[in-house]
């Protein structure tokens, strides 16, 4: 069965309700393999039907067992067998290494003495959503920045800040992060589910859960509305550029690490192949709800490593020339190298005033991980450079212009 073979059959199958078919014919489809004999009838053997946890960042690079420990992506997650995206039972295999198992970050890995990680819980139409809320130690009713921040598949609000660790940052800065959190009952992994049409809009869907996580904080306490902003990991991280695409008059500046572009994929066949390929957002258009309407241009900085065998790093050239289609920009390129890590290449739009409008951090020899990011935390690569803190760099030099807000 030829690869588009493949995808035609694994789009029916989605269409009719067969996520576990179609999620094991694609893992197949993505490891080389061509499906000899596979069919509609057959592709359901791996799994009991109607499960369909529908995980697809949630692969973990392999390192050469070669390289010395300290390059190695710390934390690193379980590599995810088609057995274990089926919902069936995780089998050893060869080659592939023993699944970790990690004790939950501690809460000194994730909070500063002294100031509060509380919860909370949004609800409307279309479902309910919890999240954490770090409240820095200085805030005392003053205006402050708003970060949200989107976990990727299998994680967590407190595993995601205790690998980032933008409380600690944000801490220094004095700012307000929120952490919403993606439930199994919505995803079986936990992914956010960027890549479905009616979570890519506007009002509906998991967008609409995410606004309203964002404008209940900024009703509950004091928070600079032309100073939020959003960000994320992998899925995550594609979340957060759909709504940089569907609330521009809400998030001043989007940071994307190791995501995808809005509209890149429309369902789950066509997830997989961006993430493989590159995706192009040529499914976002006028009137089809997916991108804003008008001339919006919300600043973005991307991270990606040139080693992601996960989400391949063509996706973060599609983030910023999608993101820089209405501006007219000049780019400057940078080349650097963390003292005892990755090097990397950072690439600069301005506009006419001089204003870094959009960040491209190529990390070269990283992979599907948190760049800078912690051990206490999972997809973690301490090698840098430090993405947090280049993050929240980039998102305090913006704020909501007047024509957004």
């Amino acid at each position: 069965m030829l690869n588009q073979d493949i995808v035609r059959e694994a789009t029916r199958l989605t269409r009719a309700g067969r996520l576990v078919e179609a999620t094991a014919l694609l893992q197949r489809m993505l490891r080389g393999g061509t499906a000899p004999g596979m069919t509609s009838d057959t592709a359901g053997d791996t799994a009991p039907r109607g499960r369909a946890p529908l995980i697809i960042d949630a692969k973990a690079n392999r390192i050469a067992e070669t390289d010395r420990p300290f390059s190695r992506v710390t934390s690193t997650p379980p590599h995810m067998p088609s057995e274990e995206l089926s919902g069936g039972a995780t089998k050893r295999r060869p080659g592939l290494r023993a699944r970790i198992r990690r004790a939950p970050p501690s809460t000194p890995d994730i909070v500063p003495e002294g100031t509060k990680f509380i919860e909370g819980t949004y609800s409307n139409a279309a479902g309910s959503r919890a999240y954490k809320l770090f409240i820095p130690g200085h805030y005392q009713g003053q205006p402050l920045p708003l970060i949200v921040m989107l976990h990727g598949c299998t994680q967590s609000p407190d595993d995601f800040a205790a690998g980032t660790r933008m409380n600690f940052i944000a801490e220094e800065q004095t700012c307000l992060v929120a952490y919403p959190a993606q439930p199994r009952a919505a995803n079986q992994a936990k992914c956010w589910n960027w890549f479905r049409t009616e979570d890519q809009q506007r009002g509906r869907g998991e967008p609409s859960l995410i606004e309203g996580i964002t404008r209940q904080i900024m009703r509950d306490y004091a928070v600079d509305p032309k100073r939020v902003y959003i960000g994320g990991l992998s899925a995550g991280a594609a979340a957060a550029a759909v709504m940089g695409a569907t609330y521009p008059d809400l998030y001043a500046a989007i940071g994307i690490h190791s995501g995808l572009a809005c509209g890149a994929a429309t369902d789950l066949p066509s997830a997989f192949v961006a993430m493989r390929q590159g995706g192009t957002a040529a499914s976002s258009g006028s009137g089809d709800g997916i991108m804003p309407t008008g001339d919006a241009t919300v600043p973005a900085i991307a991270f990606h490593g040139d080693r992601d065998m996960t989400v391949h790093p063509a996706n973060a050239d599609h983030i910023l020339a999608l993101s820089a289609r209405t501006t007219r920009t000049q780019m400057t390129v940078y080349r650097g190298r963390v003292a005892g890590g990755h090097a990397f290449t950072r690439t600069v739009h301005t506009d006419a005033r001089g204003r870094g409008l959009f960040e491209h951090w190529s990390i070269h020899g990283a992979g599907h991980a948190w760049s800078g990011g912690s051990p206490a935390g999972s997809y973690t690569d301490p090698r840098g450079p430090d993405a947090t803190k280049e993050m929240l760099r980039f998102f305090l030099a913006h704020t909501l212009p007047e024509q957004r807000g």
